[in-house]
């Protein structure tokens, strides 16, 4: 994790570029992750930790149909949360994460280790969907953090 984190914020130094994240599952572990670098306040911008639906849809404006209908774990969410974050944030790379990460929470559908990692650089938005192997809930957080520093690592380089 903090070899990724290193590589991240000096790619974004050299590039110029300012990154965000929108967290729910992951409750600040991937802001924490880039803070942790020596000079990550030239390139970390916000680190927002929207955990109950009700902040995702007055702070990052998610509309409450999208969560009615599809659930704040969606892909759909996911995307509506990375949009709406570049817009607030106005970085050239912002980074969304909403899953389930457990003991409790998963249904059928939607089990614990469900989790969905938007990223998004000027027009280039994409949403990947994973499903992490119940080995616990940090073990879960952890791995959608290091998940997200790998997607943020090909997206910038």
């Amino acid at each position: 994790m903090k070899k990724l984190s290193n590589k991240i914020v000096k790619i974004l130094t050299k590039k110029k570029l300012k990154i965000s994240f929108a967290e729910s599952c992951t409750g600040g572990m991937l802001s924490s992750a880039i803070t942790s670098v020596s000079g990550s306040s030239k390139v970390f911008t916000l680190g927002l930790v929207a955990y109950s639906n009700q902040s995702k849809n007055s702070v990052l404006k998610i509309p409450k149909k999208i969560i009615r209908i599809y659930g704040a774990v969606s892909y759909e969410t996911c995307l509506s949360m990375v949009k709406n974050l570049s817009k607030i944030a106005k970085t050239g790379v912002s980074v969304s994460i909403t899953g389930i990460a457990g003991p409790k929470g998963g249904t059928r559908g939607k089990p614990v280790g469900l989790v969905y990692i938007g990223i998004k650089k000027d027009n280039k938005t994409l949403v990947k969907k994973h499903l992490f192997k119940n080995k616990g809930r940090l073990y879960i957080q952890k791995t959608a953090v290091n998940k997200s520093l790998d997607l943020i690592l090909s997206f910038i380089k």
